[in-house]
């Protein structure tokens, strides 16, 4: 071919055309096919294809979806420009007049960008692309991501099965969470007399809430060192990670925002692993504690919750926190790691010695102490109005909580959540909704709180999952207060109303408790009579 053919407008047989193999456009929509053909029987086709001289055929540059379009509708001939193009430059132009088109898929833009980056001559950066082809770098960027969805991610979104919002969002995942993430895409609505429910597609920002909240970890929060690289060297430092959100900006642009977070918890797990392993190494004598509730292992050097007293090292908000255990040091203050729970790698100072009098008093006091019964009985008293009160609280949130779920949904919840509850707080759940009293039932707390379950309503299961979420996040006596605090705050919930009524209730039982002990008794009312007789 000579260069005289250079931008030359001609008529084509059509069969003297073939589609270029690096086309980025790999989805034609039969619908919108069928509909163009229409148009070209009617008008003819009114832009003329890009084609290049390529041996003895011409190569379709762009216009692959007219050229399909013409065959349908029975042309023979095609109007096309000739023109002279090296295959980068084809690529180039391929990707610049598809991205006009509205109806190109994402993916097929997305492999159309990830071509011209594997193009070794001339070398192109995101910077260039989005020049050429008039997008910001960060389109540009989001797009190239979409090259490493997951296969059966890639595939549903390809079915058109979910948006181009939630692929962009899955794409910024490690391919273990993209899966995953993608379930929650989905809500499965029941419809009565239906046998198989109706898969619901969720808001995108639905998906970004999920991924803030069960993918994400706050990198201020990590116990580990993010300069570290030899913590675990086949990850690296944390600093140039572009699996952190804080680095890769451009990747992870509206995720998170207000955070610098890790995306990939496997490796989160693996640095704290080695933290842990680190600590204790370099430090034997380093106590081991754990933060979860349940039994403690068989023959675990690990101490349960109740074998500890943790030492606050925060100032106490008020007088009263000052007298508490926890904001005071005696000598059996050690050091300690968290090495089982949610807070695992953290270091604390504890006293785990129960003859500690400072810590464990209430294993050393003795029951003739009338001091110490009074301050105990003091103490009962105001746990019990502060007990009460969080359970009016606590009700007033559950009363304020919106019926959203489906049942289905909401028991699946509910029973996953419950199932990590002690038994403790399962009491108070079941002294909250009167199960077990009216019946008498004896069964254990939770047997009698699954049973409870399976038989309430959506509005009893909605309210539940809010009062689960706020007893599982009180792990201490201030956490309690501060997580119904903030529950109340958000369901705009009157604490002190309902403080000042349980107390005034408190008072009253007080007082006629203490009529009751002035009263004379039976027998010495009758002997009175006798005497005055």
């Amino acid at each position: 071919m000579t260069n005289t053919m250079q931008s030359e407008y001609r008529n084509l047989p059509l069969d003297a055309l073939t589609e270029s193999p690096n086309n980025p456009r790999k989805n034609f929509d039969e619908a919108g096919l069928n509909e163009l053909a229409e148009s070209i029987k009617a008008q003819g086709i009114l832009a003329p294809l890009v084609v290049r001289p390529v041996d003895h055929h011409f190569e379709i540059v762009a216009g692959a979806r007219r050229y399909r379009a013409a065959q349908r509708a029975g042309l023979e001939t095609a109007p096309v420009r000739i023109v002279e193009l090296t295959d980068a430059q084809a690529l180039e132009t391929s990707i610049v007049e598809n991205l006009q088109r509205r109806d190109v898929h994402p993916l097929d833009e997305a492999q159309g960008f990830a071509a011209l980056m594997r193009l070794e001559e001339p070398k192109y950066t995101i910077e260039m692309i989005s020049a050429k082809c008039g997008k910001s770098p960060v389109y540009v960027t989001a797009r190239l991501r979409l090259t490493e969805l997951a296969a059966p991610v890639a595939e549903t979104f390809a079915k058109d099965e979910i948006g181009v919002g939630h692929a962009l969002l899955l794409a910024k995942l490690q391919p273990a969470q993209q899966e995953e993430a993608l379930a929650a895409c989905y809500q499965e609505q029941y419809t009565n007399g239906a046998g198989k429910p109706k898969r619901i597609l969720l808001p995108v920002r639905h998906l970004q809430q999920w991924i803030e909240h069960n993918i994400l970890l706050e990198l201020a929060t990590a116990p580990f060192s993010k300069e570290n690289a030899a913590l675990v060297p086949e990850a690296g430092s944390c600093v140039d990670c572009p699996k952190r959100t804080g680095h890769n900006v451009l990747l992870f642009e509206g995720i998170a925002p207000q955070h610098d977070s890790c995306s990939d918890p496997k490796c989160w797990a693996m640095k704290v692993d080695a933290h842990v392993k680190q600590a204790i190494a370099a430090k034997p004598r380093l106590v081991q504690i754990s933060t979860a509730y349940g039994a403690a292992k068989a023959d675990s050097p690990v101490l349960p919750r109740n074998k500890y007293v943790e030492v606050r090292t925060d100032k106490p908000a008020n007088q009263k926190q000052r007298d508490w255990p926890e904001y005071k040091t005696c000598k059996f203050t050690t050091e300690a790691i968290v090495t089982e729970g949610s807070e695992k790698g953290e270091l604390r100072r504890i006293c785990a010695n129960l003859d500690c009098l400072i810590h464990h008093a209430r294993k050393q006091r003795p029951a003739s102490d009338a001091a110490f019964k009074a301050e105990q009985e003091k103490r009962r008293r105001e746990e019990a109005i502060a007990q009460t009160t969080g359970l009016r609280v606590l009700k007033a949130i559950g009363d304020a909580v919106p019926i959203r779920l489906m049942k289905r949904d909401l028991l699946f919840t509910a029973e996953r959540l419950a199932a990590a509850l002690d038994e403790r707080r399962i009491a108070i759940l079941l002294r909250l909704h009167s199960v077990g009293k009216a019946n008498g039932a004896a069964d254990a707390p939770a047997k009698l709180f699954a049973s409870f379950l399976r038989k309430a309503d959506e509005g009893t299961l909605g309210r539940v999952l809010v009062e689960v979420a706020v007893l599982q996040s009180a792990h201490s006596t201030t956490d309690a207060a501060k997580a119904l605090h903030e529950a109340a705050e958000f369901y705009k919930v009157d604490v002190a109303a309902i403080t000042s009524k349980v107390k005034q209730e408190f008072a009253a039982k007080e007082k006629v408790k203490e009529t009751k002990k002035a009263a004379p008794k039976p027998a010495a009312k009758a002997a009175k009579r006798a005497a005055a007789a």
